[in-house]
């Protein structure tokens, strides 16, 4: 069996969007598999490493790929991908046979937008339940206190915490989260947070001294401005998942997640 994205595409196909699981042919190799899952979800998660399953792997975590193989599994790693779990490595056979194995689960996934009167919402922690994040925060270590200096402004603290969970990457593989904010529309009132290959810029109007008050504005390729009235992490959430939001993913992507261009150390 060749493996390319499109045979990736056709196995999962296969699977169908509930549980389900496959064992693929012994000359397989299964980490090339899990490369070409990898380089489209991003860096996974191990579950099961030489027979022993992570002790903390739980429901939220990914432990439903776990299930079909019970105790047989050799190594699984996973990713949280929208409303399903995906996983791949190798599992012993009922025969005994280690071989290769794809494997995916339905995940819960909350109700990303709906908030009850008076709620405080934390919209970050909606934003890593939405895209299925269970990786350990990406850039933990990050000197603010520097980075703000040199910029003479205090940032937004969901942007922070975006960054220093998320990392260097890009949600839905699309929109890039910039790890230390574009100064160079300053003079206009903005400061650049992230932006896309179509040439749109996600930006904040820098009106008052409380940057946790700052509204988005997008400008367009042709210099438009279109303006939010909340903050970055709210906003994408927004447009990975409202479809009628002018500058939604949510019609292009079913399901959402973060690919972070560099695996955690």
């Amino acid at each position: 069996m060749e493996l390319t994205q499109a045979t990736v595409n056709d196995l999962l196909a296969r699977l169908g969007p509930g549980d389900g699981y496959m064992y693929l042919p012994v000359d397989l190799d299964p980490q090339a598999l899990t490369d070409l899952l990898g380089s489209r979800y991003g860096a996974a998660r191990t579950l099961v490493l030489d027979g022993f399953t992570d002790p903390t792997a739980d429901e939220s975590q990914g432990a439903a790929l776990l299930v079909p193989f019970e105790d047989r599994a050799v190594t699984i790693r996973a990713w949280a991908y929208g409303d399903q779990w995906v996983g791949s490595g190798t599992a012993r056979d009922p025969e005994g046979t280690e071989r290769p194995v794809l494997v995916v689960a339905h995940r819960e996934v909350p109700e990303p937008l709906a908030v009850a009167p008076g709620e405080d919402v934390d919209w970050m922690e909606r934003l890593i339940r939405i895209t299925g994040w269970t990786r350990p925060a990406q850039r933990p270590d990050v000197d603010w206190a520097e980075l703000e200096s040199r910029l003479g402004t205090a940032l937004p603290s969901d942007y922070k915490r975006m960054v220093e969970t998320f990392g260097e990457g890009a949600f839905d593989g699309w929109l890039d989260l910039e790890q230390e904010p574009w100064t160079h529309l300053r003079g206009d009132g903005l400061l650049i947070w992230a932006g896309t290959e179509h040439e749109e810029l996600y930006c904040w109007r820098t009106d008052g001294d409380d940057p946790d008050r700052w509204p988005v504005v997008v400008r367009s390729f042709d210099g438009d401005d279109l303006l939010f009235d909340y903050q970055a992490a709210e906003f994408v959430c927004r447009i990975l998942t409202d479809p009628h939001h002018p500058y939604t993913m949510a019609r292009y992507f079913d399901t959402h997640w973060f690919m972070n261009y560099r695996e955690s150390t």
